[in-house]
């Protein structure tokens, strides 16, 4: 697996149960998967040579991020090396603008968008299509990350060099719930679906993930429906998740991640089969396993570095005493704003899951209260 941070990490402790032998690439050794005792090497995701040595007697090379450069994918496969996903469904993850053209090529649902690399093209799209504007750097960014919002043609909130090099814009969307499908397709064909997840954004992070997502069963066959034709469509393997917003009562596609996913994590405990032992599965072309949730209800918060920059690991104690509360604590060095784990609860119901779990995060946050909207 290339990449050793907390999703290699929750990888790595899949294999183990698997008896699967998993190594990974580390940038260095002080990363997640690491120190949790995982097989690695230490190198660089876009140095060929070290890419070389990472899949030297395995059986598939994998990924837990998108920073390999497609080119350096196409040639480990032009070299004989089995890469899942491929280097050209890989790309879906790795650059929006081409996903959408790709995704729109298909027939999917998505919000209106244009490449563009000027302030005129960004004013034209905002007088087209209201203001402000949402711009995206097609590559690269990650949690809020590489996103501005235009307030109007006046405004000058990236840098020349962005405009230079492209930005994805989208009107800014009314959205009322943002879903989130998670999707194991193995190189053998077969292909199963998780439960439809409400991710929870908070200051363009995710923040919580809600198991099954509070909407109707109509919409909620129709977002497993679209996550499963794009995965078929797209000839993707392993897991790939599928983001999507509710708009006006229907669903358009956001991004997708061809790997283990924040919006899966709920699976280790909330799922017969964890998103991670399903993309192991998947990517060495076994029978996938079960999808079936284990509960009613599974809520997964996501554990953020306090702003006072204190450990969430000092208060684990304390945070283990909440009722059913499975926490993962990713052994990250603890910084304001960071994910260092999350806290997943199964319940009879959203609510009561969820205010146990909030109840732990607050916790190992330090902060004993945080404010709570209905679900």
């Amino acid at each position: 697996m290339v990449g050793a941070g907390q999703l290699a990490r929750m990888t790595h402790r899949a294999a183990i149960d698997l008896g699967v032998e998993l190594r990974v690439l580390a940038t260095d050794p002080d990363e997640a998967a690491v120190h949790a005792g995982a097989d690695h090497l230490i190198g660089t995701p876009d140095e060929i040579t070290d890419l070389r040595r990472l899949a030297e007697g395995a059986e598939v090379l994998t990924f837990d991020h998108e920073h390999v450069p497609s080119e350096i994918i196409e040639q480990l496969e032009n070299e004989g090396v089995t890469v899942v996903p491929s280097a050209r469904s890989k790309r879906l993850a790795q650059d929006k603008s081409y996903a959408r053209e790709r995704l729109g090529e298909l027939g999917f649902p998505l919000p209106p968008f244009r490449l563009v690399h000027s302030s005129e093209e960004v004013a034209d799209f905002g007088d087209e299509y209201g203001w402000p504007v949402v711009a995206k750097a097609p590559t690269g960014g990650y949690d809020g990350k590489g996103v501005w919002m235009v307030d109007d043609e006046r405004a000058e909130p990236v840098p020349a060099e962005r405009l230079a090099a492209g930005l994805l814009l989208e009107p800014k969307l009314e959205l009322q719930r943002e879903l989130a499908v998670v999707v194991a397709r193995s190189t053998t064909g077969e292909t199963r679906a998780f439960p439809v997840a409400e991710t929870v954004q908070r200051e363009a992070m995710c923040r919580e993930i809600l198991v099954p997502a509070p909407i109707p069963e109509a919409l909620r066959q129709r977002a497993e429906e679209l996550a499963i034709s794009i995965v078929e469509a797209t000839d993707s393997h392993g897991v790939v998740a599928v983001e999507m917003f509710v708009v006006d009562g229907d669903l358009l596609i956001n991004e997708l991640a061809l790997r283990p996913h924040n919006s899966g994590h709920f699976t280790i405990e909330g799922t017969e089969t964890s998103q991670f032992e399903q993309h192991l599965r998947a990517v060495l072309g076994w029978p996938l396993g079960s999808t079936e949730l284990t509960a009613p209800a599974v809520v997964t918060v996501n554990v953020v570095g306090p702003s006072d920059g204190s450990d969430p690991r000092s208060r684990l104690a304390e945070a283990a005493g909440v009722p059913g509360a499975h926490l993962h604590i990713y052994g990250k060095e603890a910084r304001p704003g960071r994910k260092l784990g999350h806290v997943t609860v199964r319940g009879p119901d959203l609510d009561s899951a969820r205010d146990s779990a909030l109840a732990a995060v607050m916790i190992l946050e330090g902060n004993r209260s945080e404010e709570v909207e209905d679900v």
